[in-house]
């Protein structure tokens, strides 16, 4: 039962990492765009750099691609939540039950 419990804490503990990170780059998006900005332009990086083709300074793709990561982690922590919730819910069950309980932790942890 223990072990079952430490599962359902740890999933919900990853779920709330992921939401706390979603409200961070809401409620101070300008900083966070910067960096995201920084990065996929590459901007920062050393001269004569031969990946620099690779580079994205396109400002509407910037904001497509940090408006992705935003979304990504929302979906993983609201995922995250409904999978701890499920094993907690199971956490009795029978192991057939407690398994399958655990789809929405998989499909969390793989966004």
């Amino acid at each position: 039962m223990i072990v079952r419990l430490c599962k359902a804490v740890m999933v919900l503990g990853l779920a709330a990492f992921a939401l706390l990170v979603t409200y961070n780059n809401l409620t101070d998006f300008d900083s966070n765009y910067q960096f995201v900005r920084h990065v996929l332009s590459m901007d920062t990086t050393y001269e004569g750099n031969a990946a620099m083709g690779r580079a994205i300074t396109d400002p509407q793709m910037w904001e497509a691609g940090y408006w992705a990561i935003i979304v990504g982690e929302g979906l993983t922590g609201l995922i995250l939540l409904l999978g701890g919730l499920r094993l907690l819910q199971k956490r009795r069950a029978r192991v057939d039950a407690f398994q399958a309980a655990k789809a929405m932790t998989v499909l969390g942890a793989t966004l």
